[in-house]
């Protein structure tokens, strides 16, 4: 049955503000693993140019008396060449992350704003946004 053209906007609000929230979980989830899992590579590529002479060049105790310009160089080398594989292991534990958790599952359609009794959940009942007393035989992303 469809519904009022205020009720309509009014869902409309909600399941855009819902959507919101649930986007803004999933962007800072993503932003923690990929700065936890890309720590190293951030050190290394810091420490690289904070003491290079041609870029920064500081004049801390350890720039003077470990790094030269050589080894400056080589840490920024290094910073650049293990970026590739944390990117990759960080974008695995963020989808695994997400598809246990079935934060994707969680965005509601628009369509839903404009029809009553349409409920939208996933097989399992463990998740986080499933609704009570939904159609068990609706498939979703699992």
């Amino acid at each position: 049955e469809p519904r009022s053209p205020w009720c309509c906007l009014a869902w409309t609000l909600v399941i855009g503000t819902m959507n919101c929230l649930l986007f803004l979980l999933n962007l800072l989830l993503m932003l923690v693993i990929f700065t936890v899992v890309l720590l190293p590579t951030i050190v290394v590529v810091y420490f690289g140019f904070q003491c290079h002479s041609q870029v920064l060049h500081s004049s801390a105790r350890y720039c003077k008396s470990i790094l030269d310009d050589n080894s400056s160089s080589a840490l920024i080398i290094l910073g650049f060449v293990i970026m590739s594989p944390l990117l990759v292991v960080a974008m695995a534990i963020y989808c695994s992350l997400a598809r246990r958790l079935q934060l994707l599952v969680c965005f509601q359609p628009f369509s839903l704003a404009l029809y009553k009794g349409e409920h939208c959940c996933h097989p399992r009942e463990g998740g986080l946004c499933c609704a009570r007393g939904c159609n068990t035989h609706l498939k979703a992303w699992v």
